[in-house]
């Protein structure tokens, strides 16, 4: 079966329930929480496990350090310049708007209200 290499993500959070508010009303979200261990999860959205692209979760927890550096995680959107002004309005910063990527649609990245950088594809 071929799939692409990477199957989840996970996102630090400093205040788990500041971050779950800022992707529900950001994306139109709701999480499912659970705690393993020392660690506190939000699990974002998903189909089964055959379906295509990753899924992921908010997680507070030693060694769970938001971050602007490193990893960029992208959630597909159908529309950037809406979604970008709704994670704005939501308590999120824009740090680049709609780009075009060519052949391979357009991006936006944003901080969300943690300190995580993460981008928007469309095509």
């Amino acid at each position: 079966m071929a799939s692409n290499i990477f199957n989840w993500v996970e996102l630090a959070t400093d205040d788990i329930s500041r971050a779950m508010t800022f992707y529900e009303k950001s994306f139109d979200l709701k999480f499912k929480t659970e705690e393993m261990g020392a660690l506190k999860m939000a699990f974002f959205p998903a189909g089964d496990m055959k379906s295509y692209g990753a899924s992921g979760a908010l997680v507070k927890g030693p060694g769970y350090v938001p971050s602007t550096d490193g990893s960029l995680p992208y959630i597909p959107v159908k529309d950037i310049d809406a979604s970008l002004k709704r994670v704005q309005d939501n308590g999120g910063r824009i740090l680049a708007s709609k780009k075009s990527i060519g052949q391979y649609g357009n991006i936006g990245i944003f901080e969300d209200t943690e300190g995580n950088r993460v981008g928007l594809h469309s095509m």
